[in-house]
């Protein structure tokens, strides 16, 4: 919509926002009507009307089978739209159109903001079905005749009121017609049925809804006033009403299509299920958050325990191998430890690789250094924690066999994301790159039987389903390179 008014409408941003005020809201008039509705506004030089969005109704059929929007219609074509534009006034016809053996009821409702037309809603219905209404069929079609001449009028939307409507109540949710005092005049089933879930035991109608409300769900000093002015419908707003372990969604639509308010509409929807499903997912992720920190203390403890172990050993090479134990456990830790703190189990990589080149860097106090370039971005659990061990052992072993004793030197880690291979796949380039002595002579990555290699290796090929190499570094040193998918969604 934005792209078809600015290319061919000379409206303002500000009218531009009122269309999508006017879009968010318009699946209320398009199921209280049973009709398609299809938005025209005058193009910049006046001669023709383009289509900017289109709706079509929940409660009945179509008139449009194609899709309107971006059709150019020049003007004098349509006269409903002509009248209702330069009028300013809500306009029907007598006769039905018919469009492929379907008779079709047009009207035309002018869109007015601060006294200005700036377009016209086209109002269509399928005539087909049409047989005697029923109560609630009169009730809708009263209520969208309300609504018509609000938005005619410039009161309909309400300023500062845009609403989702995935998550309010829709029309077949359950609907209440209320007068100008409060009481009900009109209860479709469903609304009634939510209600009798709530606890009420009587007919809705004749009730004073927003002085039942309170009853059903009592609660303290202004919360009471508060939920009696929102179910009698006299401000466009919204709340939960919880009663008998049941949950009811209100919202509030006041109905003033002469300036004067004559009643209101409530849209209801028991929402009993959605809210325990949230409940027991806010459960679910706190039981998960907690089992990452129990799992992150107890690493935290075996790695403790083989720092004791290390310290008793008369023998370098078990103590050095304990230590690499502590390392690599460490590095599944901090994993842990931030998916603890997460609603979700994705961590920011980035964090987790500096706490990596900080705790692998220890080995090497003063000699080595350790920075990071690029971004990991975020990653979910099951390529974080595999990805951390790698990491862990590549720079492991960078500072180990990279620098003799007492050489001072830099590891860099690089990391790309993009979408890089053939099939169009996220991935992760990473990049371990030092300044040491260099891979020895005849050095093949493939088959060096050392244990972290061989981590390395059954961790990148065989779990993360990427690839690894290791290359001489241009102008000496090491390049370790991993090339990773990481679209966790699709995992």
């Amino acid at each position: 919509m934005n792209d078809l008014v600015r290319q061919h409408t000379a409206l303002s941003d500000a009218e531009l926002e009122w269309l999508h005020l006017l879009i968010s809201e318009w699946q209320l008039l398009a199921d209280l009507s049973f009709a398609d509705l299809v938005l025209w506004v005058p193009t910049l030089d006046g001669t023709r009307y383009v289509s900017v969005a289109q709706m079509r109704p929940n409660t009945g059929p179509t008139s449009h089978q194609d899709d309107m929007v971006g059709h150019l219609v020049p003007r004098g074509r349509r006269p409903l739209l002509d009248a209702a534009l330069d009028e300013g006034r809500i306009v029907r016809e007598g006769d039905p159109e018919w469009r492929e053996e379907v008779p079709v009821r047009v009207e035309s409702i002018p869109v007015r903001r601060e006294g200005r037309v700036l377009g016209v809603i086209a109002r269509n219905t399928n005539l087909l079905t049409v047989r005697t209404p029923s109560r609630l069929e009169l009730t809708y079609l009263q209520s969208a005749s309300d609504l018509a001449q609000m938005i005619a009028a410039g009161s309909f939307p309400f300023p500062g009121h845009e609403v989702d409507m995935d998550h309010v109540p829709r029309v077949g949710d359950g609907l209440i017609r209320l007068d100008a005092d409060g009481y009900v005049q009109y209860a479709s089933p469903n609304a009634l049925s939510a209600y009798h879930r709530l606890g009420l035991a009587a007919d809705l109608v004749g009730l004073h809804l927003g002085e039942a409300t309170a009853e059903l769900a009592p609660s303290r000093g202004p919360v009471d006033e508060a939920m009696v002015k929102l179910a009698s419908g006299w401000a466009p707003r919204g709340a939960e009403v919880e009663a008998n372990d049941c949950i009811v969604q209100l919202r509030a639509i006041p109905l003033k299509p002469k300036g004067t308010r004559i009643g209101s509409l409530i849209l209801l929807r028991d929402i009993t299920e959605v809210r325990r499903r949230e409940r027991e997912l806010i459960t679910k992720d706190a039981t998960i958050r907690e089992i990452h920190h129990r799992v992150k203390n107890n690493l935290q403890t075996v790695a403790a325990l083989l720092r004791l172990q290390a310290r008793r050993m008369d023998s370098p090479q078990g103590r050095d191998a304990l230590s690499e134990a502590v390392r690599r456990v460490g590095s599944i830790a901090i994993v842990h430890e931030t998916l603890s703190q997460n609603l979700d189990e994705r961590v920011d990589f980035d964090e987790i690789a500096d706490r990596v080149l900080s705790m692998v860097a220890e080995i090497s106090p003063g000699r080595v250094t350790g920075r990071r370039t690029g971004r990991f971005g975020i990653l979910g659990a099951e390529v974080a924690t595999p990805l951390s061990m790698v990491l862990t052992e590549v720079l492991q072993n960078a500072i180990e066999h990279g620098f003799g004793s007492g050489e001072q030197g830099t590891v860099e880690v690089r990391a790309v994301r993009g979408a890089a291979s053939v099939r169009d796949e996220a991935r992760l380039l990473v990049t371990v790159e030092d300044d040491g002595r260099g891979l020895p002579d005849g050095f093949d990555p493939r088959s060096a039987g050392n244990l972290g290699l061989q981590i390395v290796r059954t961790l990148v090929e065989g779990e993360l389903g990427g690839t690894f190499d290791m290359q001489p570094a241009p102008g000496g040193g090491t390049r370790v390179l991993f090339d990773l998918p990481v679209a966790t969604e699709k995992r």
